[in-house]
């Protein structure tokens, strides 16, 4: 797997969701060759991670959201549901979901998306132009280093798995030559300072997402005592394993904030309103109190107005359209905040924000709505101050509460998969390695994530870029808050996701079929229009991104349709086909010598598609139809739609 000029090579650093989206993504994207590797330390976490992968998820794990919004693509809404009616093998699967006729607002079992996401990675590969390779390697990444010129990466591995031929052995690592690095890491997991006396004992179980996990809360006699740490909806997936077993002990959920989250109604479908600008957040910050104060008034008269102008739509989704409309107008507001109290006022309200933010499937919810108050579940509002083993045998839980500590004794204590956010203090030796030399930078503002750019370029200290990294998912939360206005989960989940892979996988291919002249100009200046054009030159219409705006020629506006056709396109046929007319006219809008303008063109028709199909403004479903790549299997007739969407839902 040597690099070359002609093959250059990209790698995918974790396997997860996040990598194999953005790994589709490059396959779909490429139209010259180019080796595309996918490193992943466990093989059981290949396009899954610790969400999806099938080891840790049971059949009664499923989606929080419904089926219909778990599609790898943004453009083709109903993929996820469509693969699981037409196309998975349900061989195996057991009685409850093998005649299941899946919709899009109701349940699916976690586990199959790993099926799912293997399936479309290997479509992709078998569908991607000649010489776009994929690569599955298992390995760690433990350091890496920029060449010299700027242009490479020279990546360190550890393997899990068989070394690749054409690599520079260091004993029991290796050197892997790259054009370019993916970071896609996940989930990292948080230090739990209140267990650290029990964390190998075996009432005490870290990992719930784990077969071990799985096994231990399957293996529970039902009438043990549990506590949960934890109200979060990963906690539900805990105490819902539980309860459909047959659990009667109690099952006690301690939560800092006492947050619980709702059921969507059956119909439920995502929807996007257009609500005024929450306008006294933009007033100056004076302090915690003042702000909070501001923030609830706007919230009631936000909330008022759709209840009065959108009737049809559910009192238990009014709160998920009011914070998803506000989200354009957030980084304004954050903006005024300065860092320490934008901190302090993630830490205190994220999880309340979240559960505002996304209900789930009532098949979810519904089992530990029934088993509260008088069944074996309660919420215990409090913050865990200690873990430790008691005289009986058992786990002594130590609440700080209200009203004064409470210990609590039990049988098993489960603790969620607790992230940590703060790349300063995770233990890896990738990122000790990484911080240590100055590639990547703790995001200031609030304390999450890692410092990008507007397209996922990893910014060092000075803001420069770090060379040719990029970084999709949970790395990007602190900016995806400050810069798109996304809060909690919100700023890592699945949307987020499809986003980033678009705008990181579209940056990856430019940078290697556009090198330097190209990419680095059409920054800086306009593309070569003919001259008979020049009163409609496109500079005049450039935005801060480096796109331009559709409407400035009508030649260009259809440039970047065919565009965004081609890059929601799945079959290698079809793509050729766009790629041909889409050459032709880029041709027709350039001089005939002018090689340097055409480049420039490419990159200013290819970023503005990019934003075209990452716009957040519109469901996924009135961007399908938006971008004119509707099919018949988009099944409501347009008045219905516009009915719809009056209401508020798609």
């Amino acid at each position: 797997m040597s690099r070359t000029v002609s093959c250059p090579r990209v790698v995918v650093v974790g396997a997860g969701l996040a990598g194999t989206a953005t790994a589709i993504r490059m396959l779909h994207f490429a139209r010259r060759p180019v080796e595309i590797v996918l490193l992943e330390r466990r093989t059981d976490y290949r396009s899954a991670g610790v969400a999806y992968h099938r080891n840790g998820n049971p059949w009664d794990h499923v989606f929080n959201i419904q089926a219909g919004r778990m599609s790898a693509f943004r453009e083709d809404v109903l993929d996820f549901v469509h693969w699981a009616n037409r196309e998975a093998d349900r061989g195996g699967w057991p009685a409850q979901w093998a005649e299941y006729e899946f919709t899009e607002p109701g349940p699916a079992p976690r586990r199959i998306f790993q099926d799912y996401l293997e399936q479309r990675l290997a479509e992709a590969a078998r569908e991607a132009y000649p010489g776009v390779l994929l690569r599955e390697v298992d390995g760690e990444a433990v350091d890496l280093v920029p060449t010299a010129d700027g242009l490479g990466v020279e990546l360190t591995v550890r393997p899990t798995g068989p070394q690749p031929t054409g690599t520079e052995s260091t004993g029991a690592e290796y050197v892997l030559p790259a054009a370019h690095v993916v970071l896609a890491t996940g989930l990292e997991l948080k230090d739990l300072p209140f267990a650290t006396e029990v964390l190998e004992h075996p009432r005490f179980l870290r990992h719930p997402y784990s077969a071990d996990g799985v096994g231990r809360l399957a293996a529970l006699p039902p009438e043990a005592e549990v506590v949960i740490v934890g109200s979060v909806l990963s906690a539900y997936d805990s105490a819902g394993l539980l309860l459909r077993q047959g659990h009667t002990g109690g099952i006690r959920l301690v939560s800092r904030t006492g947050t619980m989250f709702r059921a969507y109604p059956d119909t439920h479908e995502h929807g996007v309103l257009h609500l005024p600008c929450p306008s006294a957040l933009l007033e100056p910050y004076r302090d915690r109190e003042e702000f909070l104060g501001r923030v609830r008034a706007e919230w009631e008269a936000a909330c008022a107005i759709v209840a009065r102008e959108y009737p049809d739509i559910a009192p238990e989704v009014v709160a998920e359209r009011v914070a998803k409309a506000w989200e354009p107008h957030l980084p304004a507001a954050l903006d005024r905040i300065p860092s320490p109290e934008l901190r302090a006022l993630l830490d205190e309200f994220g999880t309340a924000i979240a559960a505002l933010r996304v209900g789930a499937v009532q098949y979810t919810i519904d089992v530990i709505e029934r088993s509260m108050d008088p069944g074996p579940v309660s919420l215990l509002v409090g913050a865990v101050q200690a873990v430790a083993p008691a005289v009986s045998g058992r786990l002594e839980v130590t609440v700080a509460t209200a009203d004064g500590k409470l210990a609590v004794e039990a049988d098993l204590v489960v603790s969620n998969f607790g992230r940590e956010s703060d790349y300063l203090r995770v233990d890896g030796e990738l990122w000790r390695n990484l911080l240590r030399r100055g590639l990547v930078t703790p995001h200031e503002r609030t304390g999450r994530g890692l410092d990008v750019d507007h397209r996922g370029v990893l910014l060092t200290r000075s803001g420069a870029p770090a060379g040719p990294l990029t970084a999709v998912g949970p790395l990007r939360e602190g900016d995806e808050i400050v810069r798109n206005g996304r809060t909690g989960a919100f700023a890592f989940n699945l949307a987020a996701i499809k986003n980033h892979s678009i705008a990181v996988a579209a940056h990856v291919i430019e940078q290697l079929e556009l090198p330097e002249s190209g990419a680095a100009s059409a920054s800086d200046r306009p593309p070569v229009v003919p001259a008979a054009r020049a009163s409609r030159d496109l500079a005049e219409s450039r935005t801060p991104d480096g796109t331009f705006e559709e409407a400035a020629d009508p030649s260009f506006a259809h440039a970047v349709k065919l565009e965004v056709r081609r890059m929601a396109t799945r079959t290698r046929v079809g793509r050729q086909q766009l790629d041909a007319r889409l050459d032709a006219l880029i041709g027709s809008l350039t001089a005939p010598d002018g090689t340097d303008g055409r480049r420039r063109l490419q990159v200013a028709v290819s970023r503005s598609a990019v934003r075209r199909l990452t716009d957040v403004s519109m469901t996924p479903r009135q961007l399908r139809r938006h971008l004119e790549i509707a099919d018949a299997d988009d099944t409501e007739d347009i008045e219905d739609i516009e009915d719809a969407e009056k209401a508020g839902v798609e």
